[in-house]
């Protein structure tokens, strides 16, 4: 009897050790995705869009000591799952020194690189191309935008409707075009950094496929890396240069050349320079 009792109490203390290391590991791994403070703690919410069926993640970073009294500006960011992070960071040390104003930022994340398991990016952020049947999806993307992303924020957040701005490098620089384009009026400020607009650089040029409502109340912004990809680097050379030409108020525009940045080092330069532009006109 006083074997078992022995055998009992070191199967209840070898029970309670292991317990107890797997709620130390749980509580470490938490405590240290909180320390990563330049992500800002982002609030999560999970979207199944009844509108492409599709799967979105969305990470909501608030303002440091925001009140429900005021709105802020909101920058949604697409392929959120690798922009959020990098751009929160960012905005994080821009904010020790003022060098931009409080804001909302929105990760918009497929949770994934792989189109297999869900990345949607080439089909979302792209108008037609007779060179990829897949692409085609901009417009329908568009309508998971206005009627469900949008909606979603600023009914559970202090988000000013008035001064929403997105911001999209490559896929998804040709994506704020699209939408500049074609509704203006979603967003008030648009940031497009290296449009990857080889595969369809004609809709992007004709002026039948603006909207009957483009004028200079939006903002757009469009920078090409000095050092991009030629494939990528001409086209966007070409929209500036045929757009700027033209100088019928569109848009309120501003083209850049950022020296010496490639297609993915130009990301926080972009995001920064179109940013400031933007919020300071507001």
């Amino acid at each position: 009897m006083r074997f078992d009792n022995i055998l009992r109490n070191r199967l209840t203390l070898n029970i309670a050790m292991v317990l107890y290391f797997f709620a130390s590991v749980t509580g470490t791994q938490a405590d240290a995705l909180d320390a990563l403070q330049g992500l800002g703690q982002p609030k999560y919410h999970s979207l199944e869009s009844a509108l492409n069926h599709n799967a979105y993640h969305l990470y909501v970073r608030l303002p440091a000591n925001y009140n429900n009294e005021t709105q802020y500006p909101t920058l949604y960011l697409l392929d959120g799952g690798i922009s959020y992070p990098l751009i929160s960071a960012y905005y994080h040390y821009l904010r020790f020194t003022d060098e931009l104003p409080p804001m909302i930022i929105v990760g918009i994340s497929y949770g994934t690189d792989d189109w297999k398991k869900g990345n949607a990016r080439s089909r979302d952020y792209t108008a037609t191309s007779t060179e990829r049947e897949h692409w085609g999806g901009a417009d329908k993307f568009q309508s998971v935008l206005k009627g469900e992303i949008l909606p979603l924020v600023e009914d559970l957040y202090p988000s000013d409707p008035a001064k929403r701005l997105i911001f999209g490098n490559s896929l998804a620089g040709q994506f704020v075009l699209y939408t500049a384009m074609t509704q203006p009026s979603l967003f008030s400020g648009h940031i497009a950094s290296n449009p990857a607009l080889h595969r369809n650089l004609p809709f992007f040029l004709d002026e039948n496929n603006l909207a009957p409502d483009v004028g200079p109340q939006a903002k757009l912004f469009v920078s090409s890396g000095s050092e991009d990809h030629a494939q990528f680097r001409e086209p966007a050379v070409q929209w500036m240069e045929v757009w700027a030409a033209k100088n019928k108020g569109f848009w309120t525009l501003q083209t850049q050349t950022l020296q010496n940045e490639g297609h993915m080092s130009a990301i926080p330069t972009a995001f920064v320079h179109g940013a400031r532009w933007i919020l300071d006109s507001h």
